[in-house]
């Protein structure tokens, strides 16, 4: 399939500079009001080593504080780098207040070994693989309650765990998930988010020496839900850890997840999908953060858009530290636009500061149907309706192929199908 790649110079890819001054809480705007609270000054900004008199942005999430107390990070305004394509308004106020509604209930399914339980947020597995990176982070992890653990014992082979967690409340909520995998396990943990709920949420994942876990993260909101969900990996020695997102319901949905080697040797996989109808703002931020040698990454997300106002936005961060010699990473992601009316923001950020390594690069694309591959199909007796949803399940079926659950990838094709019946694509 053939994709008109988007174009931006090294510098603004590397910074995520934006092409127009002016921002609100809809997101970026081209109003000439605020164009001295640009995102390379300010709030935004951190001071230039040369004085005061220049000022440049923080150049990865890698960089940006992080902290348990919330006042360790100022208001929002929609100006911020991080938050400058998320339209504030939308959130349900979880960057505002702290959620006070129930958490959605949770329903696990569990085999191998696996167990699941409830915690008190000062469990000492709580903390174990995560900081809240910014403000709605942060306040979810001070409301939440209580902490639902998953664990993989010590040398489990081929353990699952599938968590239902079902939203049935318009009120904020905060929830809290801890993964852990100790030693020398291997695992599939499945989080699916169903129903409807204004929901801010903290997920921890701890990949412990030598572990191979795989979490699936399952966004099949209803059309009004509100999702917002930090989830970071801590990955130790020779551990593997595999993080696939797949995003198709709700009205606002904003992914932020994570990988941090905490040990060499280590590898990390993360894919994403992402299917955006009329409406609805689909966001993934993500982070690979080397801090420690021989370690790889690899990252691919895909995605597809159709309707009026369907925005979707990926922003991928890799940070490959000093200490970081021998890495071996690459991030992409890839866009198909099915109608007109849609959005696609697309930075990739690659960050080196060892020149010891493997390899690493970055690539995006976004772009429509190829017309010679349609025509190909047609000319061998399909129809042109047909012929256009085959290309777009061949564009997808690459993220889907990841999952290795024929039952989840089966569901999940269905409701591809039901995306593209519901557009004349």
């Amino acid at each position: 399939m053939s994709e008109t790649a988007t174009a931006m110079s090294g510098e603004k890819a590397r910074i995520g500079a934006p092409s127009i001054a002016g921002f609100t809480e809809e997101g970026e705007n081209l109003s000439p009001v605020n164009e001295t609270s640009s995102p390379i000054g300010g709030d935004a900004a951190k001071a230039h080593s040369h004085g005061p008199a220049a000022s440049v942005p923080q150049a990865s999430r890698g960089e940006r504080p992080t902290s348990y107390d919330v006042e360790d990070f100022p208001a929002l305004t929609g100006r911020e780098e991080d938050w400058r394509f998320t339209p504030l308004k939308r959130l349900g106020a979880l960057h505002k207040q702290a959620p006070t509604g129930a958490a959605p209930a949770v329903a696990a399914d569990l085999s191998g070994g696996a167990t699941v339980e409830t915690a008190g947020m000062d469990d000492a597995r709580v903390r174990s693989a995560g900081v809240p990176e910014d403000r709605v982070s942060a306040l979810a992890w001070n409301a939440a309650a209580e902490a639902t653990i998953v664990t993989v014992p010590a040398g489990a082979e081929g353990a699952a765990a599938t968590l239902t967690i079902k939203g049935d409340s318009a009120e904020a909520a905060a929830q809290h998930l801890v993964v852990v995998a100790e030693p020398n396990s291997s695992a599939v943990v499945v989080l699916d988010h169903v129903g409807s709920a204004v929901l801010s949420q903290n997920v921890e994942i701890d990949v412990q020496e030598g572990a191979r876990l795989t979490v699936i993260s399952l966004q099949e909101w209803e059309d009004t839900a509100i999702h917002a969900s930090s989830q970071q990996a801590r990955i130790a020695k020779d551990a593997y850890f595999r993080h696939v997102t797949v995003s198709f319901g709700g009205d606002l949905v904003r992914m932020t997840p994570s990988a941090r080697f905490a040990g060499p040797g280590a590898e990390a996989e993360m894919y994403g999908l992402y299917f955006a109808d009329a409406g609805q703002h689909l966001e993934h931020r993500l982070l690979v953060d080397h801090a420690q040698p021989n370690c790889k990454s690899d990252v691919l997300y895909k995605g597809a858009l159709q309707g009026e106002n369907a925005h979707t936005v990926w922003v991928g961060d890799v940070l490959i530290r000093k200490n970081a010699e021998g890495t071996d990473s690459y991030e992409a992601n890839r866009n198909l636009v099915l109608t007109d009316g849609t959005r696609s923001d697309s930075v990739p950020n690659l960050e080196i500061e060892t020149g010891q390594i493997e390899g690493a690069g970055h690539a995006s694309t976004t772009g429509r149907f190829n017309d010679e591959h349609l025509f190909y199909l047609m000319a061998r007796g399909i129809d042109e309706k047909t012929a256009r949803r085959l290309v777009v399940r061949g564009f997808l079926n690459e993220i889907l192929q990841k999952i290795e659950d024929p039952q989840l990838e089966e569901r999940l094709n269905e409701t591809v199908e039901s995306e593209l019946a519901a557009t004349e694509v």
